[in-house]
This record gives C-alpha cells, structure tokens and sequence, in this order.
C-alpha cells in the first residue's frame, strides 16, 4: 500500500469487540477498516490456544446478541466451551455478516497520532498507512505476552512454550519431564491437562491464586432450547448485573457474618457443588466487608484441604490474600491434579527462581532437570 488508505473508521483488533464494532459501524453507514495482526480473527481466542484453553463465562451467555438468528442456530457443545470452539463461534460471525472483507490481516498497528487541525488519525502499521477520522481500540488485554526475562533463559537446550504463544499444532507432551512456571488462570486450566500426559510435572508457584469447581459437562439440549427460547429475558437480566453474568442463584442482600454456622455451610457447599461464578453471589458483603470476605476464605481453603492429600502441599495451594479481590479462577480438577505421584509442588515464594540452567530450572538450592518449560 503505497498511499495512505483512508476511511471513516480504522478498528484495531478482530475480537469480539472488534467483530461487532465493524458490524455496527457498517449498518450505520460507515466505512469502516478493520486492522488485525493476526491471521484470522478470535482475538484472545486465537492467540491463547494452550491445552485446557476455556472460557470461565458459560457458553450460552458468552455470545452475541445482537442478532437473534445468530443466538437460534449456533449450537454449543459444554457449558463452559473450550478454546477451538469459541474461535469457531467468532470465524462462522465474521463469515456469516462478511466481515472479514472489511479486515486487513498479518497488519500490525505501530503507531497512531492524531491532527487536531485536520480531525483526522494517522495508523502507521507493518503494511502501511491508513487515515481516519475515528479510531477504535478494540485490542482487548489477553492478546500480547509477557515474556519474564529469566536468567539463562537462553541456555535452555529441551522445547520452551508459552501459553500466548502456543503452536497450532498440538503438543505431545507424552515421557516428558515438563516445568510450568506459575499458577495463574492459565495455568490452572493448562495444569490439569498437561499432567495427563507428562511423565513428570513440576509447578513452581510464588502465589496461590483462589480457584472454585467449573463443574463442566456436556450441554443439556434442553437446557440450550430452554435458554433460546428465552434468551430476550436472559440478555435483559444480564445487562441488570452488575458482572454481566446471569447466576442459576437470585442475588440477595444477606451477611456472611452474620449467618449461623450451618446456613453458611449448606449455602456454600450448595454453590460449590453447582461450580462457576454463582459461587461468589453467596452473599452480598463478601466484597464490601473484610470479616464476610475471610470466613469465605477459609471455606475455600478448607476446600483445598479436604481434596488434596498432602498436607503441605494443601497448605502451599491455599492462599492467604483477600478473595475476589482480583478475578478468581474456575477450574476443572486442578486442586487434584497435585494428588498425582508424578506431580510436584515446588514453592518459590520466598526466593523465586534462581535460574534456568540448559537441563532445566535451579530454585530452593536444587536443580530440577526437564525436557520441556
């Protein structure tokens, strides 16, 4: 593109946000431009594509609504979908409304200034310029990696892997001694999955992070037909919450401190064994009041103990910070996982890693030899 291409509006990401921007945008009457620097679209679907990739948002919620032909004939196949089907969702939106013809790809956006006296954004990107009057960020935040700048990182001689950056092609991690570094929301999908495999996994952990059940299953279709025949009322009761997310439990204005020992039990195991973010709405002050959101702690960590057999190990998954303070994590047999012989714990809290080495990673004073990170 030798000349700058100009256009109403420029679009910076083919998400789901990006999609239905250029959507909107269109009917209204804009011409509009979509940049993308991927290969397709899916946005954090496309590039988080590690084993155990799910959405934590139940599948029937997680979807447009814009378009009620589009919510009756898209069939999901599990309450809480995993990574290759969402991204199926986003190409079979962008051919079904042709977006993709409004998207250039493998076009990376390097900078964008703006001309006051012109009124008009210049994108200097990998393929180009481009000139607009409106620009749209629609890049998300789970789309671009951090890669931790470890000491002889280098030096590392097995096959180095990062859940942003994972291949498409799958991994067989099958008679391999693998390392995972952290315990975030990707690797609390990726753990589980990963330890089916590997011969032997080591999970160095600095911070424990506060993870309920999923409870995932294949979809009930007359949960699906239930939910399409009422999807009107489910989208209205979602854009009353104040997360966006509808609870199988109606919100209510009771105290975790101050309900009695057995009506806490019974409500919080009731949510536990439904999984998903239901869990949370337990009580209304769990986010409001410091000594509501402790007893909902502990109850989470007393969780942890009773499903894992080791005592320290329990001890070193259990964490000790404020709950929801941060988006939780929901998982799928993650807590058992580190009840596998072949699965090792290895606590870093106090003195982090020390180093990557060519066999492997050195942390606690010993060096713990694997074939993939």
């Amino acid at each position: 593109m030798s000349l700058a291409e100009e256009c109403d509006v420029v679009v910076v990401g083919a998400g789901f946000g990006g999609l239905y921007a250029l959507h909107l945008l269109r009917q209204e009457g804009f011409d509009a431009k979509g940049l993308e620097r991927a290969s397709g679209v899916g946005g954090t679907w496309f590039w988080n594509r590690y084993p155990g990739a799910r959405c934590d948002v139940e599948s029937l919620q997680y979807s447009y609504s814009f378009d009620t032909d589009l919510q009756q004939e898209w069939e999901w196949s599990e309450r809480y979908a995993g990574q290759p089907e969402i991204l199926e969702y986003a190409e079979h939106v962008a051919n079904r409304f042709d977006l993709d013809s409004l998207i250039d790809f493998n076009t990376n956006v390097e900078a964008a200034t703006f001309d006051e006296a012109l009124n008009r954004w210049t994108i200097a990107t990998s393929q180009g310029t481009y000139k607009a009057q409106f620009l749209i960020a629609a890049t998300g935040c789970l789309s671009t990696t951090n890669l931790p700048n470890f000491e002889g990182a280098s030096e590392f001689k097995g096959d180095v892997y990062h859940t942003g950056q994972w291949p498409h092609e799958p991994v067989d991690f099958s008679g391999k001694r693998v390392g995972i570094i952290g315990t975030g929301s990707s690797a609390v999908q990726a753990i589980p999955v990963i330890a089916e495999q590997a011969a032997e996994l080591f999970v160095f952990q600095r911070t424990p992070n506060y993870s309920v059940p999923a409870r995932n299953q294949p979809l009930d279709p007359a949960v699906q037909t239930h939910t399409k025949q009422n999807y009107g009322e489910l989208r209205q009761a979602a854009r009353e919450e104040r997360s966006g997310i509808v609870s199988v439990f109606p919100p209510n204005d009771d105290s975790a401190k101050e309900a009695d020992s057995l009506e806490f039990q019974n409500r919080m195991d009731e949510r536990w064994e439904e999984g998903g973010f239901g869990f949370y709405r337990a009580y209304a002050d769990i986010g409001v009041d410091g000594t509501s959101n402790e007893r909902v702690a502990e109850y989470v960590r007393s969780q942890i103990a009773r499903v894992v057999d080791d005592d320290a190990t329990a001890r070193l998954l259990a964490p000790t910070n404020t709950i929801a303070c941060k988006r939780p994590c929901l998982d799928t047999n993650y807590y058992e996982t580190f009840n596998l012989d072949h699965v090792t714990l290895v606590d870093i809290s106090s003195s982090g890693l020390d180093s990557i080495t060519p066999t492997g990673l050195s942390a606690n004073d010993r060096e713990f030899e694997v074939d993939a990170l």
